[in-house]
């Protein structure tokens, strides 16, 4: 097992290097500006704090970060770019031990105007998943791939979140096939609604209050093994109650993610 992550406070440096990864560039379009306009009136106050978490387990590893997860994770990274808040992203497995951190940072662009800030954000946002691609292809094989303890993601964000000052809101993604087998075991069976709302019951979570957990791949494992209909509505089920205990604002557990940046 590897040593637990600790979630990052000293972000000065990070300033610099979203500043070194844009240059003097600005590259975007017409579309960009827009969309971003738009992601940018949804912005909260004070800015948020998301994280990101991806299941590397047997059943949801890969050599290269999953182009659905890559396409849900580079929505985000975009989302807090324009908002200007921090991101933390990390691969996981087995344990809260089993945890390796691929980015971890403040998106605050540069620019003394709002436009010219939205106008950073696509290279801001190709930089930042480049990197996050690049840890991931190198730094998953430091953890084990044999178990999955998603839960245990619900406490790190909380705990990354309360590092930052707990007063920020807070965006959780967690990219997963649902398929959990630390403690408690889901996706084995069907399950029905009453019975995961009685298992999540059960389980010690953390309270977040205000903040938007999303949970998608729910059902999609690497082999491309398909789950019945009946075990993925089960394991949506729990997650939704799970969430609902955190006292989250918004709740989402899907197969599909659908992206919200405009």
């Amino acid at each position: 097992m590897k040593p637990r992550i600790a979630p990052a406070v000293a972000v000065a440096v990070v300033t610099a290097f979203i500043f070194a990864l844009l240059g003097c560039s600005e590259t975007t379009t017409p579309g960009d500006l827009g969309t971003n306009q738009k992601i940018l009136a949804t912005c909260p106050t004070p800015s948020p704090t998301a994280q990101i978490s991806i299941d590397v387990s047997g059943t949801d590893r890969m050599q290269k970060l999953p182009e659905t997860y890559a396409a849900a994770t580079k929505d985000l990274v975009r989302r807090t770019a324009v908002c200007g808040g921090h991101l933390s992203v990390v691969a996981f497995s087995a344990s809260s031990t089993a945890t390796v951190s691929l980015f971890e940072g403040e998106l605050k662009m540069p620019g003394s105007t709002e436009n010219s800030r939205l106008r950073h954000v696509p290279q801001a946002t190709d930089d930042v998943m480049k990197t996050i691609e690049d840890a991931y292809a190198t730094k998953i094989g430091s953890i084990t791939p044999g178990g999955t303890d998603i839960l245990a993601q619900y406490r790190l964000a909380a705990e990354g979140h309360r590092q930052l000052g707990g007063n920020r809101p807070l965006d959780l993604l967690i990219l997963t096939d649902g398929l959990q087998n630390a403690g408690l075991v889901l996706g084995d069976r069907v399950i029905s609604d009453t019975e995961a709302k009685t298992l999540a019951a059960g389980v010690d979570v953390p309270s977040l209050p205000g903040a938007t957990i999303t949970v998608a791949g729910i059902g999609k494992t690497s082999d491309q093994a398909v789950l019945a209909t009946d075990v993925v509505n089960g394991m949506k089920a729990f997650y939704d109650a799970i969430c609902q205990r955190t006292e989250a604002a918004k709740c989402v557990s899907v197969t599909d993610y659908t992206p919200a940046g405009g």
